[in-house]
């Protein structure tokens, strides 16, 4: 019987093993990753604050005014607000959102105590309301909400702007420190759309913009 011989088999098998690509090395003597591969080490890699403010100024964003009563200032409390854009959907069943603040400041400070707290999403006509309430250094809180058009929120006791795009009153359920912010998580107590046909103010490229 005449023997048959896969001669592909017999090529591979005669074929003598090629070995790998010695790493190459940089001229000042520091081993480069071949094409194709990614080091292992990334402990050593971080964004500078330049570079991550860069990026993510390109993230459009919402704008909204967070705001919370503190009855412990003063015999009749003070409200106190903040422009934020770090403010987004967890949850549907429980309903449930997340703000951003900073560690350290006043409205982190008034959140680890007062447990109710309310959200306007403003739209492109309150772009004051949000250049306002971002300022630092700016006047009392007080005088702002002064000249602010807003109703008290019947859930938390907090200002709700007029003709907000949704207003939002949230309870808080868990807070977490994250590098130089405080992340809250809130339950959503009671959700509106005062001005559903209203366009909404974005925040792009570090200033407020409206859509489209």
């Amino acid at each position: 019987m005449r023997q048959v011989y896969n001669i592909q088999q017999r090529t591979e098998a005669a074929r003598p093993a090629v070995p790998p690509d010695p790493p190459t090395r940089h001229p000042g003597g520091v081993t480069q990753p071949q094409p194709g591969t990614f080091p292992t080490r990334t402990d050593q890699l971080e964004a500078t604050p330049d570079e991550f403010r860069a990026a993510l100024s390109r993230l459009a964003a919402g704008v909204v005014l967070l705001t919370v009563h503190d009855p412990e200032d003063g015999p009749r409390g003070e409200d106190v607000g903040m422009t934020a854009t770090a403010f987004l959907s967890v949850s549907l069943e429980p309903p449930l959102v997340l703000v951003s603040v900073r560690e350290d400041s006043r409205m982190d400070e008034v959140l680890s105590r007062v447990d109710h707290w309310a959200v306007s999403v403003l739209d492109d006509g309150h772009r004051h309301i949000a250049s306002r309430f971002a300022m630092k250094g700016r006047v009392s809180d007080r005088l702002l909400f002064a000249d602010t058009a807003h109703r008290r929120g019947e859930a938390s006791g907090a200002p709700l702007v007029e003709g907000a795009l949704a207003t939002v009153e949230c309870r808080t359920e868990q807070r977490t420190a994250a590098g130089d912010h405080t992340l809250l998580i809130g339950r959503v107590l009671t959700a509106s759309v005062p001005a559903p046909d209203a366009r909404p103010l974005l925040y792009f490229r570090g200033g407020y913009r409206p859509l489209g």
